[in-house]
């Protein structure tokens, strides 16, 4: 830039000739220059200011309309990032079928120790042994007087013990926050549940893990963080559950039984409403598994599941209704019950003399051994088998728990015509009473296969016909009969249409044979048998109870049929069933070939 001189010299010299003042000249140039010099600052202010407002604007800007996104999207709880090595202690609840908590979380607190900042070590092991008596005095002493820099002492402790360890004033005494697992309903479905446990664990938080049930075969599901925090939805109704609980263990007691077992299912969806194995435990306080004796001794012993019984007569529909179904027998066919049979060289007997013929329909009614035997002959093996396949009772059922997969049938590898006959009425083949209550289930629904499940309102794909609908409603009526004048007459509760089988089966010796004086009573049922919705269940482990003329009864009629009574009367009005006054709906009898009137050898 050229700047103008303030005093130039030709100007100088032209106005000292002329008389003028020369200052006048350098006044007015100076002058010049400042205004000039004002007009390049203003223009860069005024470039400043552009810019700067345009700054803003852009700010202004991106914050409105990020607040436009913001007011416009649905409000959501904020998702935390973690890591893989970060401690995962968040659980989502479980909830029975109505909502309400089964399993929850609570804040509770760990207690730990750092000896070499104990004051008065002693002292506070002293004070530690008075608030928690199951600690040892010598071994707390050992650890805060050693070399040790960190001791856990408790993993999880109650707020009035958290006040009380507070109080001793100790500062190398301290507390760590975590997340327990809490059952607040206690022993209620306490096999369903199973139970939980501290994994990965620091001073600051620990990780819960499913230890059994629901809650190790869910437990990926219930610690994902991208559930956000949705209950897991179980099948069961807390309110049922409870009552079959309480109905089983006076049942329990009042027959001496040594354990108990009932399965609640709906006929149409599977969904197991209440499963119930006693003696049970504390969620909350789960007791040790045995490690040497007889499994079903420990209360951790789920029956509904893991238990493999022979359950007797309660078989004996499933021979009949095959043979309804392939047009070889009807309700009024006449069977020879000639007793004993011989079949090689074992006897096979019925509990009472029966005569010499019974129809189909008395044969389930009075449970006649030989009865269902010579049915059973008329099936075959091979079609006996896959009958009993088709059911599910050669697997383990798909129940959604940990344990399920160890409650696999045990089927005979051979089926000679012996095993063929003792399987007919419930012998030889053990099974899960929730593999009894998904057979029978398939029953209800009119011969469609049903699949047990303990998740509510899960889409379940439509289940293969196992039996005809006819076949299905002819084998529902004779199981009426056995409720209305047969062995389960102490079962039927008036108004609710009580359809079902007992079956009384003799325990397995470990080292072979039978007990005697042990057996194993079920009782398998559907109601209303007009429309079955419900199928149930129970089944007692070593049952006696006294008669009135002095003796004893181990039968499934006398044990388990009264105690399967008093368990529907209080369920069916929970379930939101009506009683109604029955009329007796007549049997199907197809018409039969002359040869097949009378069955007999």
């Amino acid at each position: 830039m050229i700047r103008t001189p303030l005093r130039p010299l030709a100007r100088i010299l032209r106005a000292r000739e002329t008389g003028e003042n020369p200052d006048a000249i350098e006044a007015e140039n100076r002058a010049q220059r400042h205004a000039a010099i004002q007009e390049r600052a203003r223009g860069s202010a005024r470039t400043r200011l552009f810019f700067m407002s345009c700054a803003f604007a852009l700010a202004f800007g991106t914050v409105g309309a990020k607040m436009g996104v913001l007011a416009a999207s649905q409000p959501s709880e904020p998702r935390v990032q973690t890591s893989g090595a970060q401690i995962i202690s968040q659980r989502a609840d479980i909830t029975d079928r109505h909502g309400r908590v089964l399993a929850t979380n609570l804040l509770t607190h760990s207690l730990y120790a750092h000896p070499q900042q104990m004051v008065e070590p002693e002292r506070a092991a002293r004070e530690l042994v008075r608030i928690f008596p199951d600690l040892k005095l010598e071994r707390m002493l050992k650890d805060f007087t050693g070399k040790r820099t960190f001791v856990w002492i408790k993993k999880k402790i109650s707020p009035e013990q958290m006040q009380a360890v507070h109080d001793i004033g100790e500062p190398g005494l301290l507390f760590g926050p975590r997340e327990m697992r809490l059952y607040p309903n206690g022993h209620i479905a306490a096999h369903v549940l199973g139970g939980a446990t501290f994994g990965k664990e620091d001073v600051a938080s620990a990780e819960v893990v499913g230890v059994a049930g629901v809650e190790k075969a869910f437990d990926q599901w219930l610690r994902d963080p991208a559930n956000e925090g949705a209950p897991l939805t179980l099948s069961l109704d807390l309110t049922v559950q409870a009552a079959m609980e309480e109905v089983l263990s006076n049942g329990m007691k009042v027959m001496n039984a040594k354990g108990a077992t009932g399965v609640l299912m709906e006929v149409k969806t599977g969904e197991v409403v209440a499963m119930a194995s006693l003696p049970d435990f504390d969620p909350n306080d789960r007791p040790r598994p045995l490690l040497k004796g007889d499994p079903s001794d420990s209360p951790l012993f789920n029956r509904a599941v893991q238990g493999q019984y022979e359950l007797g007569s309660t078989f004996k529909i499933f021979p009949v209704a095959q043979a309804i179904d392939l047009g070889l027998i009807g309700p009024a066919t006449m069977i020879n019950t000639q007793s004993p049979m011989r079949i090689g060289k074992y006897l096979i007997n019925d509990f009472h003399n029966y005569g010499g013929k019974l129809s189909v329909a008395d044969i389930i009614a009075k449970s006649s051994n030989v009865g269902t035997v010579r049915i059973a002959q008329l099936l075959g093996p091979e079609r006996q088998r896959d009958f009993l396949e088709s059911l599910g009772l050669f697997e383990p059922t798909p129940i959604e728990m940990s344990e399920g997969p160890t409650g696999k049938p045990l089927v005979p590898q051979r089926w000679p015509a012996v095993t063929s006959a003792t399987v007919a009425f419930g012998h030889g083949l053990a099974a899960s009473p929730l593999h009894l209550a998904a057979a029978y289930a398939t029953i209800a629904n009119d011969g469609s296969r049903v699949r047990p499940t303990l998740v509510h309102g899960r889409s379940m794909r439509a289940g293969e016909p196992v039996l005809s609908p006819s076949a299905a409603h002819t084998a529902m009526q004779l199981l009426r009969k056995v409720v209305t004048h047969g062995t389960a007459r102490q079962a039927n509760v008036e108004g609710y249409e009580v359809a079902g089988k007992t079956g009384t089966a003799d325990k397995p010796r470990p080292t072979g044979g039978y007990y005697k004086d042990k057996n194993v009573t079920t009782f398998a049922s559907a109601f209303p048998v007009s429309a079955p919705q419900y199928v149930l269940v129970v089944t007692l482990d070593e049952p006696s109870v006294g008669l009135a003329g002095g003796g004893e009864s181990r039968t499934a009629g006398t044990t388990v049929a009264p105690v399967a009574g008093e368990l529907i009367r209080r369920v069916a009005p929970l379930l939101g069933l009506r009683p109604t006054t029955e009329t007796q709906l007549p049997m199907v009898e197809r018409p039969l070939p002359d040869r097949l009137r009378l069955v007999s050898n």
